[in-house]
């Protein structure tokens, strides 16, 4: 975690997208408690996101709470400039928001396919485009972005979901090589089946069915998965970019 020099008494920014539920949730309230200013976006559920913001700001963060279609760029800009604007430079960005629309790949639509990949991985585009130039400018900053172990192996009736997230580890492999000299690491982290309220959509046999690939036996938390980008995000992890980290409990697909 890095203070910024115009901002000696202050806490370093971070900023997540899909910040209100799951996993992004977790990540809003990991990095609060180290001692990060909080900028989430989320897409529905203002009252979640309300709520999420007291928790944060009562863990000592600044907050700022916007509804953001990650899908579409303008807004995802004006969403980094007043961040910028109302909490700071951007130290730390992490790509969260994600949707499924599962189904075999003959039955997909053309809607089915092109809102996951616009979702899923223009999304991480339009983010990381948004906090690049400052952090280059600033010879200092992290990008985590959120990926899947469905995008490293693959997952039946998930393409256009795997697609995105397979996407999203070389999109972000290239930044990292592109944009490392400037002082800017960029990761991914590539959960496997945690309990999040998109696997509680999955019926109990489905969901039976991942858990006996899982080597630990059970699901994994959001708070784990948080962990992890919170290390990822901060000073410990100065010496990580380009890195692939799953976190799935032993998955074996």
């Amino acid at each position: 975690m890095t203070q910024d020099p115009h901002r000696p008494e202050g806490r370093p920014v971070a900023l997540i997208s899909g910040g209100s539920r799951g996993i992004g949730r977790a990540t809003v309230l990991r990095l609060a408690e180290d001692g990060y200013d909080v900028s989430f976006c989320y897409h529905s559920r203002p009252e979640a996101a309300e709520l999420l913001a007291k928790e944060a700001e009562a863990l000592g963060a600044r907050v700022l709470a916007e509804r953001v279609d990650v899908s579409q760029a303008a807004p995802v800009r004006a969403w980094v400039a007043r961040t910028e604007q109302e909490l700071g430079p951007v130290e730390v960005a992490v790509t969260s928001a994600g949707i499924t629309r599962d189904k075999a790949m003959v039955m997909m639509s053309d809607e089915d396919w092109g809102s996951v990949v616009a979702t899923n991985l223009d999304g991480v585009f339009h983010v990381c485009r948004s906090v690049g130039f400052s952090m280059m400018k600033r010879r200092s900053g992290s990008i985590v972005n959120i990926s899947s172990v469905a995008g490293v192996h693959g997952n039946a009736t998930q393409t256009n979901y795997a697609a995105s997230k397979a996407g999203i580890i070389g999109f972000s492999r290239s930044l990292a090589k592109e944009i490392g000299r400037y002082g800017v690491r960029v990761n991914v982290v590539a959960p496997g089946f945690i309990d999040t309220d998109m696997v509680a959509a999955v019926s109990e046999k489905a969901r039976g069915a991942a858990l006996a690939t899982v080597a630990l036996g059970r699901m994994g938390t959001p708070e784990e998965v948080a962990e992890l980008v919170g290390f990822l995000a901060g000073n410990r992890a100065g010496y990580i970019t380009g890195s692939v980290f799953q976190i799935d409990g032993g998955i074996v697909l």
